[in-house]
């Protein structure tokens, strides 16, 4: 919807206990073009969280592959776009991500036991530049 409708629609904030929509664009880790994708998230103070899944298939998603690649990336949230940085959560950080997942969708657990590897809880941090990307 976010690309037939030229980016008018397609795009929602997360509200209480319900995740939102956002546009994310990382460079490609072969061919340096930009990819975007929609994918959801939640906000955690300054930054933005989602999960690395495809899906719920195995494998990693293409834009998390990139990600770790050029972890410089950029999001389009419903107020406007921002540059941000990527990285795994890890520790007692991820730990608190993935509860807070959890608590908007109790499947969390059963989905994420499809996988053979772990989901990574992504942040994206505001990048230090505080450019728009």
């Amino acid at each position: 919807m976010y690309r037939v409708s030229g980016g008018k629609r397609g795009l929602w904030p997360p509200k209480g206990r319900k995740w939102g929509t956002m546009a994310l664009t990382t460079t490609g880790r072969r061919t340096g073009q930009d990819r975007s994708v929609i994918i959801g998230y939640f906000e955690d103070g300054p930054n933005l969280v989602t999960l690395a899944m495809n899906g719920w298939a195995d494998p990693e998603p293409a834009w998390w592959l990139n990600a770790q690649a050029h972890p410089e990336a950029s999001v389009v949230l419903v107020d406007g776009r921002r540059a941000v940085r990527v990285r795994a959560a890890e520790g007692e950080e991820r730990s608190r991500l993935w509860s807070r997942w959890r608590e908007m969708d109790r499947r969390l657990d059963a989905y994420a036991a499809r996988r053979s590897r772990e989901t990574a809880v992504v942040v994206l941090e505001p990048a230090a530049d505080g450019g728009t990307g």
